[in-house]
């Protein structure tokens, strides 16, 4: 989990993504809301697809998984973590007021998706 640069004035706070500084170029933005509190969404890896999850409000428990060893943590309002591909990741909505943004490394692909875990650590475990 990190903490995204922020400037917090009279009238807000302000969180700006400079898309240079990130590990890829962005292809895809999309965002999560409206989740019941206590709802796990996610639940998939990608073959290729990397990505910043980014909480916008509230706070999420990110948990990936390696194949091997599951870590979690929770983000808040202008946390955010990695996301590399061929990892599994869930996401937790802990508060029923959360959003979620999602920066990726490349357009929608549903070929791109791995959505059964026993599949996934076959993939990675051989």
């Amino acid at each position: 989990m990190k903490q995204l640069t922020n400037f917090v004035e009279n009238e807000g706070i302000l969180y700006p993504i400079e898309f240079q500084s990130l590990d890829f170029e962005p292809k895809r933005i999309f965002f999560v809301t409206n989740v019941p509190k206590g709802e796990i969404r996610g639940k998939h890896a990608h073959y290729k697809t990397k990505q910043y999850l980014i909480c916008v409000k509230g706070l999420i428990q990110i948990s990936i998984y390696n194949g091997c060893v599951w870590d979690r943590e929770i983000i808040g309002e202008g946390e955010y973590t990695f996301i590399d591909q061929l990892l599994w990741d869930e996401q937790k909505y802990l508060t029923g007021n959360d959003i979620l943004l999602s920066i990726c490394s490349t357009i929608y692909d549903k070929n791109d998706y791995i959505n059964n875990i026993l599949e996934y650590e076959k993939i990675k475990n051989g």
